[in-house]
């Protein structure tokens, strides 16, 4: 009597989010799409992303696209040189941060990763996929602390205005997304096939059926969302300083 073959697990599938206009960062993005500006000497953002995500082992890899898609294609190709194999869907229509997940269903695992095409990080992909797949949650959110100073004088009011409290430039410290989601696939069933769907749309869907939302705590490594100007200068000075955080097996090569 023979056994049946076990069947092969699903490969580690990470969706790169790379649809967006990134119109914060004109006039730049006027020629190039977000996630192939240059972060450093021969990487754009999006390969630094694509051999992290090797690193961890992830074996595949859905690029969402839409303005200048066809850009995103040419550079990144099959994603052979950087160690995974790559798929393209395309956006007819802005779908949000979420809503693309639905266009590719029959890709999904039963736990696959959802990023930003525009995160600078040493972010273990592979231990946060780890974590929440043990969890069994709908959904893992990488977190990282942030302290933010109002450089204002800040006045507390009760009803009435009258000023009960105040504080000169408070600093303000908070936990916050970094872009980066580990989801079970049942998540598929919450997104509407009719309109755009974002992550704080899941957010507060989750929250109203008291769905448990886990966290995955970087505040010992880095994250920069390079979305405005500002932090697109500090990563390029950052990542040319510190490359090997980043992309920590070229110095074992």
């Amino acid at each position: 009597m023979t056994t049946p073959a076990a069947s092969a697990p699903a490969p580690r599938t990470a969706v790169l989010l790379a649809g967006g206009l990134g119109s914060r960062l004109a006039p730049f993005t006027a020629v190039i799409p977000k996630p192939l500006v240059p972060i450093g000497e021969r990487d754009s953002i999006a390969e630094v992303v694509l051999r992290q995500l090797a690193h961890h082992g992830f074996e595949r890899a859905i690029i969402s696209i839409g303005y200048l898609g066809h850009l995103i294609k040419a550079v990144i190709g099959d994603g052979s040189r950087y160690g995974l194999e790559v798929t393209y869907v395309s956006e007819d229509q802005p779908l949000g941060t979420v809503g693309p997940l639905r266009l590719v269903a029959d890709q999904l695992p039963e736990t696959f990763l959802l990023l930003n095409g525009d995160v600078l990080t040493d972010l273990d992909f592979g231990g946060l996929l780890a974590a929440h797949s043990a969890s069994d949650r709908t959904l893992t959110v990488a977190t990282y602390p942030r302290n933010v100073k109002i450089d204002l004088g800040v006045l507390d009011t009760d009803a009435s205005g009258q000023v009960v409290g105040f504080r000169e430039k408070p600093t303000y410290d908070f936990y916050v997304s970094m872009g980066v989601y580990a989801m079970h696939r049942r998540v598929l069933d919450l997104i509407p096939a009719d309109r755009g769907f974002g992550f704080d749309d899941l957010m507060h869907l989750l929250l109203e059926r008291n769905d448990a939302i886990g966290t995955f705590d970087w505040g010992q490594g880095r994250w920069l969302d390079i979305g405005r100007h500002d932090d697109f200068a500090q990563a390029q000075e950052t990542f040319a300083r510190d490359r090997g955080v980043y992309m920590p097996w070229e110095q074992a090569e």
